[in-house]
Parts: structure tokens; C-alpha cells; sequence
């Protein structure tokens, strides 16, 4: 048997948030794994998926930033999407099978704005059939794809704004504003059977999310560019771990404070009132996300082990 002489590149302890540009076809899952790759990284989470046919915003944690991961998936979220009327399949995507075709009704903006307003504040929203939702641990676009009959409760979901941005013969462009949980698919569905004509969505793009609602995106094109000039130049593509915390208030711990903190301890502060914060070391590290009790008691509720800052 031939013996494999290739070397895995050794991972590093590398800590950030780097904001991706997804490109289309590509999983999540599978961006991450090529970001990780490229930076290195011993640990890298991402903070909810996008689909495979949707570009744009994938913020990727690295290190001790997949800790916060978690923080940012409830997070509202910004979208550009395309919408094909009069046409319906059974993916409510372009990759899907049409099953259905209808003539789209006469609608002046009036009616088409009555139409989008139906769907901005708490709706229920049943998701697509073929979504990454499981049952039974079998996510059910692969119960789909087996023939097998998917049948998804409706969920309430948030869509804060929907605005039209262009119109061209029977395709919409759209901006929506969202929360957790919504998927974009539905809405192109569920607006189309409420105009009566169905509908699909046939293009995606995540502008924002939640705190990143201005990002300098990168591509993997140009983070592997990055990584050619070299590790400084590819790390100064990393924001810090706290810039996915900084809706958070900050609290600077004193050399005592920090060292009690840093080994799990809590602290008693006063003058401070009951809530979550980012608690700092003397020397400016992030030391943890912490939560002020009604007892004065400042407790860890995630410790981060940054490295210290080089004076």
C-alpha cells in the first residue's frame, strides 16, 4: 500500500470573527471548513446557517470567539431576495422541481405594498419541506427526497420590514428585514399563493446581521490573497471576539477583580446594576461574559482565555 507522505497543516490557536462572503453553492458548513482551513484555526463555528443558493454574510468564529457564537443566531438579519411569480416548486427554490404554473394577476404597486404588508410583524410560517430541520435526528429534506410525505408545523417567526426594490414583468426584488428562524423561501411561497399565482425564490443575498450591519465582507479569494502575504496580513482580516458583544455594556476589572474573574470566581461590585457585561482584565483582555445579580454578585457566564495584551 502506498504510503501518504502529505502533512496536514497544524492548526493554531487563532481568536476573531471573520465576515465572510459566502459564494453561492457553497454549504455553510463547507465555508467554514475552507475558512478554517485557510486561517489554521485549532476551533471555528458559524452563527446559523445560510443556504447553499444564497450569498452573502456568513460571520465565521475562530477560536475562542465560537463562544459567542451562539449569541448571535437569534440575531435580526437583512436579505436581497428575487421572487419569480407565477410559478411554484416543491423545493420553493429555483433548484426544485416546478409543480405548478399560474397566470400573475394584474397588480399596481398599491396592491402588490397591501400584499407585502401581510406579511411584516409575528407570522406563523410553515418552513420549506426541504429545509435542514430534523425529526427524529433525519433532517427533512432528506425525508423529502426519499418520497416520504413532510408535513411542518407552522412557527412564528418576525419580517420587521419588507420593501420593493425593483420590478421587472413578473420578478420582485426585495429587501427584508427579519428575525431567527424565517425562511425567505417561505415568504416567496406564501406571497404567491396569497396573490394566487405562486411563487418561487430565485436568488438570495444576506446583507447584514446583527451587530455587523455595515461589514467589510471577504471573499475566500481574497482571504486566500491575505493568507499568501502571509499570517499578519490574513489575521488583520479577524475583528475581535468582543465586536459580536459590544451591544453589551463594559466593565474594566481592576488586577484583583480580573484575577478572581479569570478562575471562575465572582465578584462583588457595587453601584452596578443587574444585567449581562463584558468584563475586561486590567490589561484590556476580554476576560468574560458575565451577569450582575440582584446580590451584587458579578458571575462568569462564559470565560475567555485570550492571551494577554503585550504592554
Amino acid at each position: 500500500m502506498p504510503v501518504n507522505h502529505t502533512r496536514r497543516r497544524p492548526r493554531r490557536a487563532v481568536h476573531g470573527i471573520v465576515l465572510l462572503d459566502k459564494p453561492l453553492g457553497l454549504s455553510s458548513n463547507k465555508a467554514l471548513q475552507v475558512v478554517r482551513g485557510i486561517f489554521g484555526a485549532a476551533k471555528a463555528g458559524h452563527t446559523g446557517s445560510l443556504d447553499p443558493l444564497a450569498t452573502g454574510l456568513l460571520p465565521i468564529c475562530l477560536g475562542e470567539a465560537t463562544k459567542v457564537a451562539g449569541l448571535l443566531l437569534g440575531s435580526r438579519k437583512a436579505y436581497e431576495a428575487e421572487c419569480q411569480l407565477g410559478v411554484a416548486t416543491n423545493t420553493d427554490d429555483g433548484e426544485g422541481e416546478i409543480i405548478a404554473r399560474h397566470a400573475v394577476p394584474s397588480l399596481d404597486d398599491v396592491a402588490l405594498r397591501e400584499h407585502l404588508d401581510a406579511f411584516v410583524g409575528r407570522i406563523a410560517q410553515v418552513p420549506p419541506a426541504y429545509s435542514a430541520l430534523k425529526r427524529d435526528g433525519v433532517p427533512m429534506y432528506v425525508r423529502a427526497r426519499r418520497g416520504e410525505a413532510v408535513e411542518l408545523d407552522a412557527r412564528e417567526v418576525e419580517i420587521h420590514r419588507i420593501d420593493l426594490l425593483h420590478r421587472e414583468d413578473d420578478r420582485l426584488r426585495l429587501y427584508v428585514e427579519c428575525g431567527s428562524g424565517t425562511y425567505i423561501r417561505s415568504l416567496a411561497r406564501d406571497l404567491g399563493e396569497r396573490i394566487g399565482c405562486g411563487a418561487y425564490l430565485c436568488g438570495l443575498r444576506r446583507t447584514w446581521v446583527d451587530p455587523f450591519r455595515q461589514p467589510q465582507m471577504w471573499t475566500l479569494d481574497a482571504l486566500r490573497e491575505k493568507a499568501e502575504q502571509g499570517q499578519q496580513a490574513l489575521d488583520a482580516c479577524l475583528l475581535p471576539l468582543d465586536a459580536g458583544l459590544e451591544h453589551l455594556p463594559r466593565l474594566d476589572l481592576d488586577a484583583s477583580q480580573g484575577t478572581a474573574m479569570g478562575h471562575g470566581q465572582a465578584v462583588h461590585l457595587a453601584s452596578v446594576g443587574p444585567g449581562l457585561y463584558r468584563a475586561y482584565a486590567a490589561d484590556g483582555r476580554l476576560l468574560a461574559l458575565a451577569e450582575m445579580g440582584q446580590n451584587g454578585a458579578l458571575q462568569v457566564k462564559r470565560g475567555f482565555n485570550l492571551p494577554q495584551i503585550a504592554e
